[in-house]
């Protein structure tokens, strides 16, 4: 099994799950009056003033979350951020329940979803950037529990956050649907941090999640919780936008601005503060500004 490294900042995750338990839309940090963009009648927005508003998890660290300081920070939202510093953009981080972002995304209140968000069986749902990041789907389980492999989790309770890669991954039409179907049961919740909180309390058995997010999770918590050795797939993260032609000719000038951050040091900086949460510029895909 994969041994977790660990980490310094598990200890915020329990404060800030009873004081943010519920996703808010407003935006909260460093952002001006200016409205998001507009949404047709068609769907998605018409117009960019230049307030960028990122839909997020905020229970999806490392990509975003809330920091210690409590405002709202992670790797893909320091990567927002600087785009938006790039660009002369205001940057508004916005946290969004999971399974409300297409409605948010297409009704113009959020600019784009950017929050370790997986190109794979989306590619017609949205105009993406380039795949930026690698990123990998594993199993997380309890160290005593007996499971080293995907054939020890038949007949057992698996939980999954709703509308994920994992969830997509495990269910009917997934490229691990099989495995799914050995599952007594396949559990979606809202967030991961109550997920392992039901891991380790017993209630399910394992956990379905992102690798940098198990990490994080997992925390010093070494002892408890291991990942198996066996991926359940490999796959990219892009910055999502509405599927219209200013979702394309954002999606195209974000790519940009990234492949600059990439070529100017910040990517890697960035990869290396949040190294010991699963972040690695190993898996950074998107070639460099030319």
């Amino acid at each position: 099994m994969i041994e977790a490294r660990t980490l310094g900042r598990r200890q915020f995750i329990e404060a800030s799950a009873a004081i943010l338990s519920t996703p808010i839309l407003l935006a909260t940090a460093g952002c001006g009056a200016a409205p998001a963009p507009v949404g047709t009648k068609e769907g998605g927005p018409s117009s960019f003033d230049g307030n960028f508003v990122v839909g997020f998890d905020q229970d999806f660290p490392p990509y975003g979350y809330v920091g210690d300081d409590g405002r709202y920070t992670g790797f893909d939202l320091e990567l927002a951020q600087a785009v938006c510093e790039k660009e002369g953009w205001t940057y508004t981080p916005s946290p969004i329940s999971w399974d409300a972002k297409d409605g948010l995304l297409n009704s113009g209140q959020i600019t784009c979803i950017w929050n370790g968000f997986t190109i794979e069986g989306r590619e017609g749902d949205y105009a993406f950037t380039s795949p930026y990041m690698e990123n990998r789907q594993v199993v997380v389980v309890r160290s005593d529990s007996g499971i080293s492999g995907f054939a020890g989790l038949a007949g057992k309770n698996v939980v999954v956050q709703a509308d994920s890669a994992a969830y997509d991954l495990l269910s009917t039409d997934g490229t691990q649907a099989e495995l799914g179907a050995s599952f007594s049961q396949l559990q979606t919740i809202g967030e991961y941090n109550t997920a392992f909180m039901m891991l380790e309390s017993g209630s399910v058995d394992a956990v379905a999640v992102d690798y940098p997010v198990a990490v994080y999770n997992i925390g010093d918590k070494t002892a408890t919780f291991a990942i198996l050795d066996e991926a359940l797939s490999s796959e990219h993260f892009g910055v999502g936008f509405a599927d219209t032609d200013l979702g394309r000719e954002l999606a195209k000038k974000v790519e940009g601005d990234l492949q600059a951050l990439d070529s100017e040091g910040r990517v890697r900086e960035l990869c290396e503060k949040y190294a010991d949460q699963g972040v690695s510029y190993d898996l950074w895909v998107l070639p460099k500004a030319r």
